[in-house]
Order: structure tokens, then sequence, then C-alpha cells
């Protein structure tokens, strides 16, 4: 027989050919199936693909390689092929569990045995290393002369030593051994619990950052070309900026103070008189409903407590509201000074008490509220005001439109969870305007609300602060309230926030003038400095572009030096920030909220620098919807100029390359991954401007709590309650389908030993869950449902603590992804002359995101074993 034909005619050859024809059916070039049959028969000529082994990898080549179609091949798949499984290799858990997750050692630990025993080192440090908590405690009880001498003297001795490490010159290669041994101490530092580690992280971190700081100020500026020397300190002013900001965020956060609550009285007689005052301008009846009925059930003798309605808006609707239900109902025949003016107002014609407790009109207050907040007075007469969380159960444009709510901190976390319980160490906590309680007589002595600036609530706490009052802080959510529903008026809340802090920063600097402890004076510097972000940021997004389009050096050094100095301070300020704020934020999102900001606050800082009286109150929208998905040009259109800009720069930078002369190349390189970062920042802020729909006018706040539900017919469906609105229910009951669409029923919900019954209608069944809307309600049934829900003790307590621990590769990871998806949206949503240049764009960054590995979640497990 022939051979040509005895192979033609094999089966091997026969399933090889049919295969060819399926990827040409498919839609397959001939060069791509061609090429991808080549590397099968390669694949089956060396390899034992037969092997039970490799037959069970292959069932699973859809988990294992997800990016790679078997079906319709490309011809570069044997590259997508070999960096999965060399990273399939890598990091492949030994096993399912939880502990190999963590650990994910090596698949040939027989190669990498030292990794191994490194790993298992370092997990037992923590146990090993105790010596760092005991000497915390034994620290703690010296008395507080001798502590402090301590203290003193230990800082200075770190100083000492740093100043030598910052300012010694060191040649290149002897920088690198330096900053790698600070790296590599770091890395066991972080195992180590307990605040000595964080203080020896923020240590190491300042010595990288100052030393860099150094080196930028003494060797890297060109002060022979003008343009150069112009970009240069325009550069370095935006760096030493930072370092200001970074250094005060240290002290800030180092030592937070977790603050509890202090018991009152046994008996109420003995408890002090409030007046609860809600402030309310253009919001609608809906969104200041809530927070009424949840202060009427607020857990206090109601011969103690007075509420008033603030009607700036002059509404006859919110008169004869207050009126059914019992509150007291104030409004002025001017309205000056805005929200301040009004309370202010309040204070002079109608409020008498001891202490008086505000709530913007969204904020619903829990019922334990004053119990929770009134004993500190008691016990500190010099206490002048405590704040508590601004908690939202709705999600702001950011969580909204990135689809991220409660799965990331959103961007006021870590100021209400991690800096006022570190002002508060500091005696600073500053006045937020909401869900707050403030003693009259201290705000009688400085005169009332701030009426000067913008935002109010600071500069009063400052002047509190300046008249030697005390103030304290309480992280645990007692209220909560809308965020901002769309982009737009979330930029213009932050206008005016930046643009009031400026103000107080010129009118009444917290760095001169008497009254303030040192320590106060930085807390509420870097909160001013804070708020002018906005130019620096723009710098820090421009500066690459100094080089790549006007050839002028920024940094006036060779490319390898740029990075031994750079990345070591990049890396060192990334990991103390995730010790330190991982529960509140999350790696690089700060990135991306600066950067949408960035463009808006810089001009009215700019102008409250020169003229701090130029700017007015502008009310932050709440309870309104987003009716359809769509791209907000007018907010983008300053992220678009930016991204044009960095696009020029990306081609500039290839032309160098390919033109340029050869000695500049390692320079074009760490610019051009300089504008790449740029612009997955800029892609972020891109896909924020996205405003996702919002029709609910009601939001949802999950939770688990028992109920039950009665049927007409007198039968009880024991259910639990997963969500809830201020109209509605959503529920789990224990059989699939024991309700129907339309039935009408009566809800029962538990208060402490009371129990309660709304009527109902079902509005929707899916399985065992279904959708319930509250009818016909009266306002007693609405005030108990409120209390029930809303107003209970626990419902925000545990909300605060419940995101991820920040891991700084995956939240790269997702910022990465999230520049992506921002520049899809454009692409998406753009204008036509746009939108084929961004489609290219988006197609390139897709085939390159194509090559690199891919999660394969809890699957890999299943050939954990036969890797190994």
């Amino acid at each position: 027989m022939n051979p040509l034909r005895w192979l033609i005619a094999a089966p091997a050859w026969q399933a090889l050919s049919a295969r060819y024809n399926g990827y040409l059916h498919a839609g397959t070039s001939r060069l791509a199936a061609s090429i991808h049959c080549f590397w099968l028969v390669l694949g089956w000529s060396l390899l034992r693909f037969e092997t039970a082994g490799w037959q069970r990898i292959i069932a699973q080549r859809r988990t294992l390689y997800p990016h790679i179609s078997p079906e319709r091949p490309r011809p570069l798949d044997i590259v997508r092929f070999f960096t999965q499984s060399l990273w399939l290799l890598l990091f492949l858990p030994q096993d399912g569990s939880a502990v190999s997750q963590r650990k994910r050692f090596n698949a040939f630990r027989h190669l990498f045995s030292w990794r191994q025993g490194f790993h298992q080192w370092l997990d037992r440090l923590p146990q090993r290393i105790q010596h760092g908590d005991r000497l915390e405690q034994r620290l703690s009880r010296l008395p507080p002369a001798l502590r402090k001498l301590v203290f003193v003297l230990s800082s200075i001795a770190a100083a000492l030593l740093a100043l030598l490490c910052i300012s010694q010159p060191l040649d290149l290669f002897t920088q690198f051994i330096f900053v790698a041994m600070l790296w590599g101490l770091a890395m066991v530092v972080r195992r180590v619990p307990g605040r000595l580690a964080t203080m020896m992280l923020i240590v190491l971190s300042l010595t990288v950052s100052c030393r860099y700081l150094w080196w930028r100020y003494t060797s890297t500026l060109n002060w022979d070309d003008p343009l150069s020397l112009t970009f240069g300190l325009l550069l370095i002013g935006a760096e030493t900026y930072a370092w200001v900001v970074l250094v005060l965020g240290y002290f800030q956060t180092l030592w937070p103070l977790h603050r509890q609550p202090v018991s009152l009285p046994e008996d109420p007689r003995l408890w002090p008189t409030v007046d609860l005052l809600v402030p309310t301008y253009n919001e609608p009846m809906s969104v200041v409903k809530p927070t009424i009925y949840a202060a009427l059930g607020i857990d206090w003798p109601k011969d103690k407590v007075n509420i008033y309605i603030l009607d700036d808006g002059n509404r006859q609707e919110f008169r004869d509201f207050a009126a059914s239900v019992g509150v007291r109902y104030v409004a002025r025949p001017t309205h000056e000074h805005a929200k301040a003016g009004n309370i202010n107002n309040a204070l002079r014609t109608e409020c008498q008490s001891e202490f008086v407790t505000i709530f913007d009109c969204d904020h619903v207050p829990t019922r334990s509220f004053l119990q929770m907040t009134l004993g500190w007075f008691i016990k500190d007469k010099k206490l002048a005001m405590l704040q508590t969380p601004h908690h939202f159960f709705s999600p702001d444009p950011f969580e909204r439109n990135l689809g991220r709510f409660r799965r990331t901190p959103n961007e006021g976390t870590l100021f209400y969870g991690l800096v006022q319980d570190g002002n508060d160490t500091w005696d600073a906590t500053f006045f937020c305007g909401s869900c707050a309680v403030l003693r009259r007589s201290a705000l009688d002595e400085i005169g009332g609300i701030a009426v000067e600036t913008v935002t109010e609530d600071a500069h009063t706490s400052l002047r509190l602060h300046r008249r030697g009052h005390t103030s304290a802080y309480i992280r645990i959510p007692q209220a909560a309230g809308l965020a901002t529903e769309s982009l737009s008026a979330h930029i213009g809340q932050r206008i005016r926030w930046a643009r009031g802090m400026v103000q107080i920063f010129r009118l009444d600097n917290p760095l001169m003038g008497r009254g303030l402890k040192l320590v106060q004076r930085l807390c509420y510097a870097n909160a001013m400095l804070h708020f002018l972000s906005g130019i620096p940021r723009l710098i820090f997004l421009l500066a690459p572009l100094a080089f790549l389009l006007a050839h002028a050096y920024i940094i006036f050094a060779p490319a390898l030096a740029i990075a031994i100095y750079v990345l070591p301070h990049m890396l060192h300020t990334s990991l103390t920030n995730s010790r330190i704020q991982g529960r509140y934020r999350h790696s690089f999102w700060s990135e991306v909220y600066e950067t949408v900001l960035a463009w808006y606050i810089a001009r009215p800082t700019t102008v409250a620098l020169f003229n701090p009286h130029k700017g007015k109150f502008n009310v932050t929208a709440k309870g309104g919807l987003v009716e359809e998905q769509h791209l907000d040009w007018v907010i983008t259109r300053p992220y678009m100029a930016l991204v044009l800009l960095n696009l020029a720069g990306v081609f500039m930078a290839g032309w160098r390359i390919a033109y340029g002369p050869e000695n500049e190349v390692l320079t074009v390189l760490v610019s051009l991954l300089w504008v790449f970062y740029n612009m997955i920042i800029l892609g972020g802020a891109v896909a924020v401007s996205v405003e996702a729909r919002q029709i609910r006018e009601a939001h949802r706040v999950e939770m688990a709590m028992p109920a039950a539900i009665a049927r007409q017919d007198g039968h009880m469906l024991p259910c639990t309650l997963r969500d809830y609105s201020d109209g509605g229910v959503g529920v789990e009951l224990r059989e699939t389908d024991a309700l129907k669409d339309g039935e009408e029923i009566s809800l029962l919900l538990r208060r402490g030993q009371q129990e309660f019954s709304f009527p109902a209608k079902v509005q929707r069944v899916f399985g065992r869950r279904a959708g319930i809307r509250l009818t016909n309600l009266s306002t007693a049934e609405h005030i108990e449902f409120i209390q029930c829900t809303f107003a209970r003790a626990d419902t925000w307590a545990l909300w605060q603590d419940g995101f991820p621990e920040d891991k700084p590769i995956q939240s790269l990871t997702d910022i990465m992804i999230l520049g992506f998806k921002g520049y899809i949206r454009l692409a998406e949503y753009g204008p036509a002359r746009l939108r084929q240049l961004f489609l290219m764009l988006t197609a390139f960054l897709s085939w390159l995101a194509s090559f690199f590995p891919k999660g394969v979640g809890s699957a890999t497990a299943g050939i954990a074993g036969v890797k190994q």
C-alpha cells in the first residue's frame, strides 16, 4: 500500500483534517487554522496527551484557559498557552483549601523548596514575634511623663538616623542595594501585627520618600535649560505637595482612638434636654419624611427632646406635615447664609435646650443615637461637639456607575472610618454638619454656626477648638442618608467643600492665631491642603508629555537612576498606606477619585486662595433619578482632552524610539510607562462618567432579619427580610412559590418585644424570594415601619467593617480593568469622529490583554495533584 495513501486514510489524519475544516467553518483564517493544527501535531508527537493527567487538563481547558477558544484558534495562541501554563505552574494552589489558596506555593516545590520554607517562616512570624505587643503594653504602664520622654528620645534617634540615610550620597549600585534592603525589611515587618510594626513601616517609607525628594532637589534640575527647568520646578512642586500631605496623613492616622460610648445616668430624669434640628431647602417630602419619622422614635424622654423642621423653602406642604406629626416648624423671612443662617435663626428664635443635634434632611437617625452620644457630654464638661459617621445606604456615583457598591470602600469611608478616628486622638475631630451633637453654651460662645465660609461645619469646629473646647468622635454609624445621585451633583458638592476649606485656610488659618495645639493645627492643615490637590494631580497627568512632546527634561537624570529612586518611593508609600488604610481605602482607587475631581476643584480652590470671599453656597441635590444610562459629555470633556494629549504622547514616544537618539530610548520607555499608567487612571475617570440608570426613588437596603407574612386565610408564613426600602421589602420564604403575584397580605415585623403589622401586596414571586410593596400605610404605621427598619440601633453597625481587606496587586488589576472598560464605554458613546479611534485603541488593548494570564477560580483544585 502506498505510504502516502495510508497516511491520508489514517484515523488520526482524518481527525486532523476534520478539525481543520471545522476551524474554517467557524470563520477562522486558513493561516490560523494551519498554525494551530501544526502545534497540535507537534504536541501529540512530543507530549503524552493520552495519559489520564493530560486528559483531565484537556477536559478542563475552558476553565484553565478561559481566554483561548478551542473552536476559533488565533495564530498566536501558542504564546497565550505558554504564558497561562507558566502562570498555572507557578501559582497553582496545592489543593482547594483556604490555606493553600492563601499560601499559593509553587507547583514545582521540589525545585523551589526555599520559597515554601520562607513562606512558612513568614506565616509563623506573627506568633513568634510577640515582643512588639509586650513592649506596647509596658510602655502603656509607664507614667505619662516618662512615656513622653521615651517617645521624644526615640523620635530624635530615629530622625537623626533617617537624616543620615536621607542625605548620604550614594552611587547607583549602592542606592540599589540600600533600597533593596529596606524593601526586604518592609516585606518582613508588614507581617508583624501591632502599631509598632506600622510605625516601622512609616519610618521606612518616609526614609525612602525623603531620600527621593532630597535627590530631586539636589541632582535632577536642569538649570541650563529654561524650558526643562520650568517643567521640572512644576513637577517638583507637585511632588513636594504630595510629600507634605503624605507626612501629615501618616501623622493623622497613625493612632486612631476607637472611642466607645459612655453610659448615661440610670435615672432618665437626670438626662439633658435636646433640640433636634432638620434643615431643608428644596428637597422633596419623600426625602424628609423618613428622617422625621425616625426622629419621632428616638429613645429619649419625650418631654426632653424637641424636633424642628427648619424649612428655608417656606412650603405650606411641610408646615402641614409638621403639624400632622407633632413636630415644630420654623421658616424665616430671609435666607442669608444658607444652611448656617437657617440653623442660627432657629437657635435665636426657638431653641432653648442644653444640647443641639443636627441631621441633614435625608439622614435617618437610629433610635439609639442620643443614648450613644450624650454620655460623653455628661462625663466631659469641656466637650463641645461629638460627631458620628455620615453613612449612606444608597450608592454614590462612583459605586453605582462602576458596580462597586459594598465591594470597594467608597470615597468617604477613609475619612469617617480612619481619619476622624485619628483626629479624635489629637482632639481635632471636625464637625461635619450632620449626625452630630453640640453643647448649646459652647455654640453660643462662638456666636452660633460659622457663616463666613461655605463649609460652615468645619469652620464651626475650628472656632470651638480655638476657645479651648474639646471634641469627640464615635465610629459607630448612628444615621444613614442618601448619597448624591449623579456625578455632576457629586462634583458640585466637592467643589463647595474644596472652596470652603481653602476659604478657611485664608480667613482663619489654623497654622496661625491663638487657641490651637500644634497637633490640632496639623490635622486642620492636612484637611485643607487635601483640597488643593487639583493642580498637582493635573501636573502628574501631564508631566511625562513634557519630555515626549516638548523634549524637556523634567527629571534631569539617567532613566536607570529615575527607576531606582522613584519605584522604591512609590512601592513603600503604597505598602504603608495599604497597611494603615487597607480596611477603608483600597490601593490605587484614590488615583481615580482625585483624577475625576482634579479639573473641577483646581480653579475654585485657586480663586479662593486669592479671593476667599468669592463663591456661594450650593445645595446638594438628593433623591433624584437617572432615567437612562448615558455618558455625561459635559463632565467628560476635560478627561477627553487629557486622554488625547496622552495619546499624542504615545505616538510621539513611538517616533522617538524609531528616529530619536539611541541614548534616550530608555528614558522614552520610562516616560511611556508613566503615560500608560495615566491613561489607565483617565480611563477609570471616563468609566465613572457613564451614568448608570437609577430608577428607584426609594433605595433598597440589604439586611437579614426575621419576619412573617399573614395571609388573608389566616395562615402564617415565617420568612427572612432580605432587603427593604421606604416603600417595600424583599423576603425569602422557606418554601418555593408560597405566595402569588398580586396577593394582599400583612407583613409582620418585630421591634424589641413589640410586633407590628403592615398592609402589603405581593408584587413579584421568583422561587423562594418575593418582592412586596407596602400599601395604604397610615402615618402611624409608616412611622412604625421606619423605626422597625431604618431606625434600628444595629442597622448600620457592621457596614463599615464589611469590606474585604486591601490587596494591592488585586486593586491594581481592578484599576487596569476599570480603565480598559472606560475606553470601551468611550468607544460606545463617543462622537463618530472619535469613535473609530477608540475602537481601534480598545481592539489593540484587548489583543494585548489576551496574552496576560487569567484567573481560573476554584476549578484548578481538581488538577492540582496532576501538576504536582
